[in-house]
Formats: C-alpha cells, structure tokens, sequence
C-alpha cells in the first residue's frame, strides 16, 4: 500500500525524524526546488536539552515543544506524516512506514539517538530515561508519587526507597537534573510536605569515569562537583551500576543503594532503521557517513546529527551528539542537495564548536565557549540566553521566561502535578 502524498515532478526528499538536524534540513531547504516529505512518530519538535526542567516540574511540557505544522505552515511543497518507519528498501529506492509505503529520491535519516542500556534488560525495565517529554512527563509522575508515598512508609528501610534517588550518569543531563533536584529539597519540597523531614532524602549521583561532565575540562569538571556537593548531593566517581531490580541499585564495589528510583542519563546510542547495511553501522549504533553525511554504500541516503558518525582528523570517534553538530551538518546538507541538483561539487562539512554549558543550580553553571571558560553567575546568565534563544516560537521563549522568572522569585512553580493514567505506578 501506498502512503497517501501527493505527486509532483519535483525531487522528493524523505526526512526521517523532526529532531534539530531534520528540523534544519527542512526549513533550510528552498521553496519549490524539492517536494519534502517530514516523517515523525510526533507532530510537533521538543526541545531536548530542558526535558530535565519538565521532569523535575519547572516547566510545562508545551513550552519547549513547537509543532510542525506550525513551522511549515506556509510551505505547499511539504508534507508532514506522523509515523513509524518500519525498514527501508534501498533496491526500490521507499521506505516501509505504518502509514504505507513512501518513496524517495534522496531519503535523509535523522533519527536521533535513544538511551543506551548497554545491554542490562533489568536497567532497562525499572530505570527511568529522559529522552522524550513523554518520558519527562513519567520521570515527573514518578517522583512526586515517591514522595507521596513517603509519607505514609511504614518503618526507615521502606522510606529511603521512596528518599533515596539514583541519577547514573555525570554527563549535562545528569548534573542539571542531580542540582535542580538538590533545589527542590532545600527550597520547594520542605513548604509541599512540612511533616517530612527531608533531611532522610538522598540524591546519589553515579559516573563511571574519573570526572564529571567528561566532555568537558577538568576545570568545569571540578567546579561542578564542588557545587553539587556543597548542595548535598553525594558524588561518586569511577563507579559503575551492575544491576537494578527496581529496588536495590547494585554498584561494582559491591555497595548496594536501595531505591525505587533510578534515572538514567548515562548514554545514547544511535536510532537505527532496518534494512540499512548491518557493516555500516559502527560504535555507539551510529551510521558511518563520509565528510558530506552520505551513507557509506549509498549515493541518495543520507544521515545527520546524532545517527550519523563522521570521523576526522579533529573527531576520531564521530563528533559529540549535541545540538550544534546536527543543527550545522542539517543546515549544509540542505546546501549540497541544492548543489546536486545543478551538478556542483558538494561542499565537505567542517564542525565549527561553539562550545558546551550545563547548569547547575541557581546561579550556577559552567560554561566553555572557544577561548574562553566561565563557571558561576556570568556562566549561568550564558547558559539562560543561549538556551532562551535557542526554543522555537515567541509564545515559547515569553512562557520559559516568564517561568524562569517567577521561580528565580519565588522559588515556587505550580507545575507539581501527578498526572495518571490506566497503568498503576508501582
């Protein structure tokens, strides 16, 4: 069965995933030179780096999302399918989708990356990512519930499961989710329960190298760890979780941490259709492309940002899965497909750094830009407008503004809602 699109003499270009690459890709390509075809299980783009402010309640999950059709609603060369891809078929040049088959001139995978297990099925079933606002929004369920719960745990063993909370991964995610949660406990969750004593809640956070936030120097490294100690939450480096049964995390020293609550910010792998050659796909689940995103072993597919590994001189092991590089290598595919058209060389892509940031608290944060490293305030006031700046829509920025405000105030958002649904939390 065919997918239902409309003909045209114009090339079909195929996105699959509306993440920043793919959103890029399709606003930079020019108006009435390709028929666009934008694929997404979701009609509308998140944006991913504030999911950790939805799951720990600071802000709703519509300010940082912005749908589709709103961004393309002037565009009669588009068109927006929410669905699934099932596999593609490289031989009769269409992809498989739950909506039917669609065919393709040049089919662009942006598929993004997802949490990576590393293999551990019980991590992956009782372990609590955040890649999706549907999994903020569960994270968000989950963690007011544990504190409802809280007050009602019959002895001091079954309060420190609803108390203690596991963050496995010193990365951004995890060091913006471990102080805004360190936050929440000093500030906002002693007014929500005054007959708790919060004392007995514990934010544990786990990093399997030698530092925190290993992208980044050792300086910022250093300077987050002191101020997420001094917040209270207890950092362990070079430490490992070998399983969770939902319970008891297990660390490799044999240490076990009891807890009903384990969030998992600890690595992404590469989302990866079937049907793309098994020998191109490398490290990290990630699809070797060359210096201009073409799939090794093709000449019409295409992969950008998190799916797609590039190595070069500067990146032997692919360049970072962030923001920048797919919003960069989006933004140069659309100029190399507008060149293949006319018969032009293609232009190789050169990642320009513009550096990296995570926050850590309220007035806390470490920022490194080219040349240039800031950690405090001045890094915090940075890591505020670039992220301001970054969220699609006026409507957006006003709403994440506004909330930002009010809770640098107040310390206080009404935002703590447990949202449920037919599956019971356990």
């Amino acid at each position: 069965m065919q997918a239902n699109i409309p003909k045209t003499t114009l090339k079909r270009v195929v996105i699959v995933g509306g993440g920043f690459a793919g959103l890029r890709l399709a606003s930079d390509l020019p108006k009435k030179v390709f028929q666009v075809v934008l694929l997404d299980k979701n009609n509308f783009h998140q944006f991913q780096p504030l999911l950790y402010q939805v799951a720990t309640a600071g802000l709703e999950p519509s300010s940082i999302a912005f749908p589709f059709r709103k961004v393309f609603s002037r565009r009669r060369d588009f068109h927006i399918r929410l669905t699934e891809v099932i596999s593609v078929d490289k031989e009769h040049r269409k992809l498989e989708t739950t909506i039917g088959d669609i065919s393709y001139d040049y089919l662009v995978l942006a598929t993004g990356a997802t949490s990576n297990f590393f293999g551990n099925r019980d991590i992956e079933k009782f372990s609590l990512p955040m890649k999706s606002i549907q999994e903020a929004l569960q994270l968000r369920n989950h963690l007011f519930q544990r504190f409802e719960d809280a007050l009602i745990a019959s002895d001091k063993e079954e309060l420190s499961l609803f108390l203690n909370i596991v963050i496995v991964g010193g990365g951004p995610t995890g060091v913006e989710v471990s102080g805004t949660l360190a936050e929440m406990k000093k500030y906002i969750l002693p007014k929500d329960f005054p007959d708790m004593d919060f004392s007995e809640l514990h934010i544990y956070l786990i990093e399997g190298s030698d530092r925190l936030l290993p992208s980044m120097s050792s300086d910022s490294s250093l300077q987050a760890r002191r101020c997420l100690e001094k917040m209270g939450v207890e950092v362990m480096t070079q430490t490992l979780v070998e399983h969770y049964d939902g319970r008891y995390v297990t660390l490799n020293n044999g240490h076990k941490i009891p807890s009903k609550t384990m969030i998992w910010a600890a690595g992404v792998k590469g989302s990866i259709i079937e049907g793309v050659p098994r020998e191109q796909i490398t490290h990290g689940q990630r699809l070797r492309v060359n210096e201009f995103n073409t799939v090794h072993g093709y000449e019409d597919v295409f992969a950008i940002g998190d799916v797609a590994h590039m190595v070069t001189s500067d990146y032997p092991n692919g360049h970072p899965q962030m923001a920048q590089p797919a919003i960069q290598q989006g933004r140069l595919l659309a100029k190399n497909l507008v060149r293949m058209q006319k018969g032009l060389p293609l232009l190789p892509f050169t990642y320009k750094d513009l550096g990296s940031m995570a926050t850590i608290g309220r007035n806390k944060a470490v920022a490194e830009l080219p040349g240039y490293h800031f950690h405090g305030f001045f890094a915090w006031v940075i890591w505020l407008v670039v992220h301001l700046k970054s969220i699609l829509g006026v409507r957006n920025k006003f709403l994440v503004l506004i909330n930002w405000i009010w809770n640098y105030i107040t310390y206080d958002l009404s935002l703590r809602l447990i949202i449920k649904n037919d599956k019971k939390l356990d």
